[in-house]
């Protein structure tokens, strides 16, 4: 199992929407909204980082009002 979390900035006045939207697919394990630089935060699960990669690029960066992602991909040590 990979881990990734997506740093993720909105549109200004969509940040519930995101966040509801993201919080409600299958494979984020976790969501909150953040203060700062980005506007959201979320926890990916997925098989492995190729998957997670693919998430976000077909399901996460489709959601209505996302304007950019930034993932970070957990170390598998």
């Amino acid at each position: 199992m990979s881990v990734g979390y997506v740093l993720i900035n909105v549109e200004p006045g969509s940040e519930i929407s995101v966040f509801n939207a993201t919080s409600a697919l299958p494979f984020v394990s976790d969501a909150n909204l953040l203060f700062g630089d980005h506007d959201l935060i979320v926890k990916l699960e997925a098989e492995n980082m190729g998957s997670i990669a693919r998430l976000v690029v077909e399901s996460i960066r489709s959601v209505p009002g996302v304007l950019n992602t930034k993932t970070l991909a957990c170390a598998e040590i």
